[in-house]
């Protein structure tokens, strides 16, 4: 199994339930995936602009601007074997209303805007993604690696 990167963002829905972030955390580790880089931030509209422009020309794309700068996120870069599908598995669907209970979403989203996380799709999309919110610096090579 290949060790990869991924990207993950604890969104405002998620962050503002208690001790939902500690176990979304909790839950990451579990499944095996070294959290290598994290930062609690509030998102300006240009950056969740930015960082959600592939959605620019969809309906729906000003309604989530809205939502995630409407309060605190956590941005998460992951690190483990296989750690893009493991993450997507451990996530759920994006509509939290079709998420199994014991999925994140399933068990802190409510619909398929307020679906609590976000995940990188794909390796391609993870290397764009980590660098928009973490520099060099910030990413912290697992302990068992050092």
């Amino acid at each position: 199994m290949p060790v990869e990167r991924t990207f993950a963002i604890i969104k405002p829905d998620a962050v503002a339930q208690p001790g939902a972030t500690g176990e979304i955390l909790r839950r990451i580790e579990d499944h095996g995936l070294s959290i290598i880089g994290l930062k609690r931030l509030q998102l300006t509209e240009g950056q969740a602009q930015g960082f959600y422009a592939v959605h620019r020309e969809r309906p729906f794309f000003k309604d989530l601007v809205a939502f995630m700068t409407s309060g605190p996120v956590v941005v998460v870069a992951l690190e483990g074997e296989d750690a893009i599908p493991t993450w997507r598995g451990l996530m759920g669907p994006t509509n939290s209303e079709e998420a199994k209970a014991g999925t994140i979403r399933g068990d802190f989203g409510t619909d398929i805007e307020r679906n609590a996380v976000h995940g990188s799709d794909a390796p391609e999309t993870a290397r764009i993604e980590i660098p928009y919110f973490f520099n060099a610096g910030e990413i912290q090579a697992p302990m068992e690696a050092l």
